[in-house]
């Protein structure tokens, strides 16, 4: 296993999420901001100050926007890193258009325990950052499809991509 099979997980990823995206683009936890780069515009913001970042914050639940400023939030493969899940997703819903949506990607956590483990060595995410408290390996579908609905978000549609290891998750602001 080598960062090239990563790199393809995050190809992937981005174009699994590009079609749906529409209007103005906020991407939390961007990473090195690949996504907002493939779609051409947007915002991508982080708590850690990796390449590209447009916006570093210390905390992804209060971010420097209007209310409805935003048509599409993203979270790829980084919502099980966010601790304060509830508070970020309220954040979201305070940020996104009537009708906005949200997208969201992740791997259950079996899969994202191992992913990680076999990544460690070489892996900057892990090696530089770390887990910190309140982190987990991955999110299972009930415990995404939970936290949105406490926020007011709609499950619209819910897509296994790569084999099924990954899904793929669009709530619509209600």
């Amino acid at each position: 296993m080598n960062d090239a099979l990563g790199k393809k997980l995050e190809s992937t990823r981005i174009n699994k999420v590009l079609p749906h995206i529409q209007g103005e683009l906020l991407d939390i936890g961007c990473g090195l901001n690949q996504l907002k780069k493939a779609y051409g515009k947007g915002i991508g913001v982080d708590v850690f100050k990796w390449d590209n970042v447009d916006i570093v914050v210390e905390n992804t639940a209060h971010l420097p926007f209007e209310d409805n400023s935003f048509n599409t939030i993203t979270i790829i493969a980084a919502l099980n890193h966010i601790p304060n899940r509830e508070e970020v997703i309220k954040e979201c819903y305070r940020l996104l258009k009537p009708d906005g949506k949200m997208i969201i990607t992740m791997i259950p956590p079996i899969i994202s325990t191992i992913w990680h483990f076999l990544r460690k060595p070489w892996d900057v995410d892990q090696s530089e950052r770390g887990m910190k408290e309140g982190e987990v390996y991955g999110l299972t579908k009930r415990q995404i499809v939970d936290l949105f609905s406490q926020q007011k978000f709609k499950l619209s549609l819910d897509e296994g991509f790569m084999m099924n290891i990954n899904r793929l998750y669009i709530f619509k602001k209600i």
